[in-house]
């Protein structure tokens, strides 16, 4: 751990740490930044154990999240020991072990109320976003006693960071959403690491039925040691008439969107069956054609959501029960120090077969 010594305006000497930053699209870099204060009597300061990549961070840098903006650091996932708490915090203490949550919520305002704290008026997705994030050795937590959650004692850390963001993503936003029952056939269009919690998720049901689609043959070989019934690699073009073939040619009760690129939504309405579910996961950071003139009479319903992690307290009861494994979707462990080279490995996951990076601090 560093300590680094800054001078401040005042004339006093403040604490330094590293962190990732981003510098616009395409650009990033590993920096030293003042540690991060209590600012409000709500905010916590959490020094980072583990923290992870995720596949929004890649979007924000193809320039494809306009919100964040330049200079800011990334990360919105993670686990750390608390270091400092303001006033108002009532529910955490310094050296207790944290999950962070990718969504902060006041857990008082009118979205909050109703459950959309992704939605919330003074937090949402914020980290790593419009304030500073998890991919550093210290990161303040606003809204502190509704955005932590306890880690229990002789928890697995490193799997829990999947609990940030990953897990609940893939079952609020897929499994959810997409109405996934038990008997029922499921598409997930994107075997990466979102596409593969949907899919760990997804089993709490007992559909009948788990189509994997990817261009990535390593990616469905994983799928299928994750439980897939059924994986299509989509290179060819003909994903569509693949699924209508194991389907009786009716398609799926449930499509879910796990990319976040044109092609793969419109693959999902040409699989899904009359009276299903289309269910977006992906960051779209260009226009994606919706086809009215097939689906107007087809009894579809169409999902978006940003995740708001209601659903993280029961996945933590999950993990402990060791109901699901969220560690499974662990391939490479990097230092802070190395933040770059696993920048480099998680964006070249077909040559390297990265899932999730774990990044010690």
């Amino acid at each position: 751990m560093r300590y680094l010594k800054k001078a401040c305006s005042d004339g006093a000497y403040r604490e330094g740490m590293k962190a990732l930053v981003y510098q616009g699209p395409g650009l990033k870099s590993l920096e030293d930044r003042p540690k991060p204060q209590i600012q409000a009597p709500g905010d916590a300061v959490v020094k980072i154990l583990k923290t992870t990549i995720c596949g929004t961070d890649l979007h924000i840098l193809k320039g494809d999240v306009p919100s964040c903006t330049p200079g800011r650091i990334l990360g919105h996932e993670g686990v750390g020991v608390i270091e400092a708490v303001g006033a108002g915090v009532t529910a955490f203490h310094p050296g207790d072990h944290v999950l962070i949550s990718c969504i902060s919520s006041c857990g008082k305002c009118e979205y909050c109320r109703r459950g959309m704290y992704s939605h919330c008026t003074s937090g949402g997705w914020i980290l790593g976003n419009t304030i500073d994030g998890t991919q550093a050795e210290y990161v303040r937590i606003p809204h502190a006693d509704t955005s932590l959650y306890p880690i229990p004692p002789g928890a697995d850390e490193e799997a829990l960071v999947m609990l940030s963001d990953i897990l609940p993503t893939g079952f609020e936003c897929g499994v959810l959403n997409g109405k996934v029952a038990p008997g029922s056939t499921v598409a997930i269009v994107g075997a990466g690491p979102i596409g593969l919690a949907t899919l760990l998720t997804a089993r709490f049901y007992s559909p009948a039925q788990i189509i994997l689609i990817d261009l990535d043959d390593g990616r469905l070989e994983v799928a299928r040691r994750f439980g897939a019934t059924h994986t299509i690699n989509s290179t060819d073009g003909k994903a569509a008439e693949a699924v209508l073939a194991l389907t009786g040619g009716r398609g799926v009760d449930v499509s879910i969107e796990a990319v976040g690129i044109p092609a793969t939504f419109v693959l999902c309405q040409d699989i899904v069956a009359p009276g299903g579910t289309i269910a977006n996961i992906g960051v779209h950071g260009h226009p994606a054609e919706l086809h009215l003139e097939r689906l107007w009479s087809q009894n579809i319903a169409i999902t978006t959501r940003l995740v708001d992690t209601v659903s993280t307290p029961m996945l933590l009861k999950t993990v402990q029960s060791q109901k699901v494994d969220p560690g499974q979707l662990i391939t490479h462990r990097f230092t802070l120090d190395q933040v770059l080279d696993a920048y480099d490995t998680f964006g070249r996951a077909a040559e390297t077969h990265a899932l999730k990076v774990i990044i010690e601090a």
